[in-house]
């Protein structure tokens, strides 16, 4: 996994990182968009256009964030 969409994306879902993706990864939830890390490319091209400033390397996660670690894999697990 290399990037990782936090809590502020959290019915927020503005969608432009969606728009700027060049590999199609990111992908909507009920409450918001997660990156699916077998897809992702690490461009960060989402990361520099949030509007919310929720998606981060996931080495760069804040801690009170970490637990957005886990619930962007279990989305792909779920599929």
């Amino acid at each position: 996994m290399t990037f990782v969409i936090m809590s502020a994306c959290k019915g927020v879902k503005d969608g432009i990182c969606v728009d700027v993706c060049p590999v199609d990864c990111i992908h909507e939830g009920d409450e918001m968009f997660y990156i699916d890390p077998e897809e992702c490319i690490g461009c960060a091209l989402c990361e520099s256009i949030c509007p919310v400033d929720a998606i981060r390397h996931i080495d760069d996660v804040p801690d009170n964030e970490k637990d957005y670690i886990g619930i962007n894999k279990a989305f792909f697990s779920q599929s």
